[in-house]
């Protein structure tokens, strides 16, 4: 008998860690792991470069990340058949500019989505930042994508310091950015 409590108890604590380290927007796990979790695989990772994002852009222009190397740069899974992504592209656009003089760049990646909603979408935002297309959701395979939106936020150096899953808060943002803004 005395064991059922014990046990239950162990139980809690285990389903309490694991809700912490999976649901805590931005936190619980990425706090634990820091830049100690980098892939060996060359998927994305903290720590690790940030995979290669190469392809066509929603407006027909080739685009290749390395392009931006020396860049702080923000990586946003998105859709326009996502309400949190909707959501979340007036704090991008706003953060774009209130961090210009750093060189922030944000780089959309089309997830799950056709093309043609997604440009609709951008024109009616007024979105700055370019979106790639992938088409055959190589980029999201590389960066492990569980969810739209889903941001990596990359250093000068090309190296990823954070990801956050789910929409994007002011704090979020701005927690993260000071890891990539040096």
């Amino acid at each position: 008998m005395p064991r059922r409590p014990i046990f239950a108890g162990l139980l809690v604590a285990a389903v309490t860690m694991a809700a912490f380290l999976l649901l805590v927007p931005g936190g619980g796990l990425q706090r634990l792991v820091g830049d100690r979790s980098a892939a060996p695989d060359g998927h994305a990772a903290v720590g690790a470069p940030a995979p290669a994002v190469v392809g066509t852009t929603l407006d027909g222009a080739a685009f290749d990340l390395k392009a931006l190397a020396g860049q702080p740069v923000i990586i946003n899974f998105w859709g326009p058949g996502c309400a949190p992504c909707r959501d979340e592209f007036p704090l991008l656009e706003a953060k774009l500019a209130q961090h210009a003089s750093s060189g922030l760049v944000v780089v959309g990646v089309l997830t799950d989505d056709p093309v043609e909603p997604a440009r609709e979408f951008v024109a009616a935002f007024h979105a700055t930042w370019q979106t790639v297309i992938d088409p055959d959701q190589a980029i999201k395979a590389a960066y492990r994508v569980a969810a739209r939106p889903q941001s990596y936020f990359v250093d000068r150096s090309g190296v990823i310091r954070s990801i956050q899953a789910g929409y994007l808060t002011d704090a979020d943002f701005e927690r993260q950015f000071a890891q990539i803004a040096q």
